[in-house]
């Protein structure tokens, strides 16, 4: 093949390419993509934080309040012993009047 074929060939493609590339930009950037997540660390920084400061709070209160169920056992504050309390006893249903049912003939076929 020479030089010429190969122009014919090749030539139709990227001025089809280039045709394509600026009817594209009307619609969306053709610039090279910026690959920069700096503000999007600083929020993921930011949610960890508040997230490690939450669940170190919550250990120190789980702590205390572990502290404070020892110190109600060595007073004797909690109570040993259930109390059991019977549930009153419920009412007897009323007597229904119960009227017996009549006989009737049957005629058969």
């Amino acid at each position: 093949m020479n030089f010429v074929s190969i122009v014919k060939r090749v030539a139709p493609f990227f001025l089809t390419f280039a045709v394509g590339l600026f009817i594209a930009s009307f619609f969306v950037t053709v610039a090279a993509p910026n690959f920069q997540f700096k503000r999007g660390m600083s929020k993921h920084r930011q949610y960890h934080r508040r997230i490690e400061g939450e669940n170190q709070r919550l250990r120190e209160e789980n702590l205390r309040l572990k502290n404070q169920v020892t110190e109600m056992v060595k007073r004797d504050w909690v109570l040993e012993k259930e109390i059991n309390v019977a549930p009153p006893a419920l009412p007897e249903p009323p007597q229904l009047n119960v009227v017996p049912m009549k006989t009737v003939p049957y005629k058969s076929r």
